[in-house]
């Protein structure tokens, strides 16, 4: 168990802030051949499940972050917190190792099988109870050529790929044609990730100039009304700096303002005011509709009223949402950011915003940033996406930079610029390769003045999304339980 533990905080440093993928393969190829000595199925979960600790631990340890901003409210929550969610996705590689240990018969058997097995778990760990496709094992090519087979098979693709780098030696009967096949792979997928990275960017047929503006609002100065009107005051004035070029589009960050959305006109539309005469301007606002309340991306008007209102819909469980939140609210339990016990409600699909001459976006609100396949499958495909974040929350070590590299991983899977803006950073522009063009760093109130990237033409996974690697993994599983029944 101890073995399993180290082995999955060594795959985890390939993922963002340690960025270190070929230690990562190094701990993924131990740890598998490891597991194809285990010819039973619970003790392989065991060892599987210790694997998926050390992984989920030294990757989302910033989880404990957000429950430290009101440490006499929610303090008690945070090592329940670490240990539920590290030991809860821990299960989903409990569940792969072990149906693949009872699967194979051979060890060729059991390495194959956990090859389908794993990537079918971090694809139900992406969709099952509403998802959390954090951390997935793909990620740790963001950073190589190889990042850019994103464009075509997606971040699960990517996480199929490291395993079979580390399956084919151990699964193949003569060593030296595993390792020759292996490298052969790792060389072809470096070289058509290079070749694509060399695609030529779709420049846009009207330039765009657009503003960033990061005010650095403490999470627990936030909503205190000693500090709102000053937040406030720094946006505006960061929004009325002046411009070098001038600029079509101001984009203020998730609940950038301490009242709701249109019920302070003359504040709204000092906000508009303040930008450029033919500048459009979105926030990020909570507003309230009957006895609903939700978190919000509006486009501002002339005058300052909202003219165009995408309410999230894919929120963050325990944080803006509770289930059965109004019971547990008698307990002292909420969501951390939610308003009363039944916390924010969801709004619909995502659907596109019309910005007039900067296009058409597809809005994201901080957490959807992290579920590649809110992008997929549209008839009408964006001009680019926007991200609008509260990173405040996550302290200023993995939590953040993890949350930038997963946007920008979007970017790469749908061939499109994507532009984040974040309360405390890091705000960025980013390019469709997935590149980061500019950027403000953790920590810094300032504003960001910055092109708007163009485009590529669609790509495979922005047409297939997870369903080319769901069958191709369903037709191994099919592949591994023919073998089994082979003498």
């Amino acid at each position: 168990m101890l073995v399993g533990i180290a082995l999955g905080v060594g795959v985890g440093a390939g993922q963002v802030p340690w960025s270190l993928p070929w230690l990562s393969l190094i701990a993924l190829f131990l740890a598998v051949a490891a597991f194809s000595t285990f010819e039973k199925g619970r003790p392989a979960a065991w060892f599987g499940g210790a694997v998926g600790v050390g992984y989920y631990a030294s990757t989302m340890f910033w989880i404990v972050e957000p429950f430290l901003i009101d440490v006499a409210r929610h303090g008690w929550m945070a090592p329940f917190a670490l240990v539920f969610l590290v030991t809860g996705m821990a299960l989903f590689w409990a569940f792969g190792f072990g149906l693949a240990a009872r699967l194979g018969r051979t060890r060729p058997q059991r390495v194959l099988g956990l090859l389908v097995t794993l990537g079918l778990a971090e694809l139900a760990r992406a969709y099952v109870l509403t998802g959390f496709p954090w951390g997935l094992l793909g990620y740790i090519w963001l950073d190589t050529p190889i990042g850019q087979l994103a464009a075509f098979i997606g971040p699960h693709g990517l996480g199929a790929l490291a395993l079979g780098l580390v399956a084919l030696p151990l699964a193949l009967p003569n060593r030296f044609l595993g390792l020759w096949l292996s490298g052969v792979l790792l060389a072809v997928s470096f070289g058509v990730g290079l070749a694509y990275q060399a695609t030529p960017e779709i420049p846009r047929a009207t330039p765009v100039r657009i503003r960033l503006i990061q005010p650095n609002a403490l999470q627990h100065q936030k909503w205190d009304p000693a500090f709102a009107a000053d937040f406030f005051r720094r946006q505006v004035a960061l929004t009325s700096a002046p411009a070098t070029v001038p600029l079509d589009l101001v984009i203020w960050p998730e609940a950038s303002v301490a009242f709701w959305l249109d019920t302070e006109p003359e504040l709204q539309k000092l906000i508009t005011a303040s930008a450029p005469a033919n500048a459009k301007t979105i926030i990020g606002a909570r507003r309230f509709k009957g006895q609903r309340f939700y978190n919000s991306m509006a486009v501002l008007g002339p005058l300052g009223l909202s003219e165009q209102v995408y309410d999230k819909a894919h929120l963050v469980p325990m944080g803006e949402y509770v289930p059965f939140g109004s019971v547990l609210s008698r307990f002292g339990i909420y969501g951390l950011a939610a308003e009363e016990g039944g916390g924010f409600s969801a709004g619909a699909a995502p659907r596109l915003l019309d910005l007039g001459k900067a296009g058409k976006i597809l809005p994201l609100i901080c957490y959807e940033a992290i579920f590649p396949h809110l992008a997929n499958h549209r008839a009408e495909r964006p001009d680019w996406l926007l991200q609008i974040t509260n990173d405040a929350w996550y302290g200023q070590l993995a939590g953040p930079q993890q949350h930038l590299a997963q946007a920008r991983m979007r970017a790469i899977e749908q061939g499109l610029a994507l532009v984040r803006v974040a309360n405390t950073g890091v705000s960025a522009v980013i390019g469709p390769h997935g590149e980061i063009r500019a950027h403000l760093p953790l920590g810094v109130a300032d504003f960001l003045d910055a092109d708007l990237p163009g485009g590529l033409p669609r790509t495979i996974y922005g047409r297939t999304g997870d369903w080319a690697v769901f069958i191709l993994l369903l037709l191994g599983l099919l592949g591994v339980l023919t073998m089994r029944r082979q003498k």
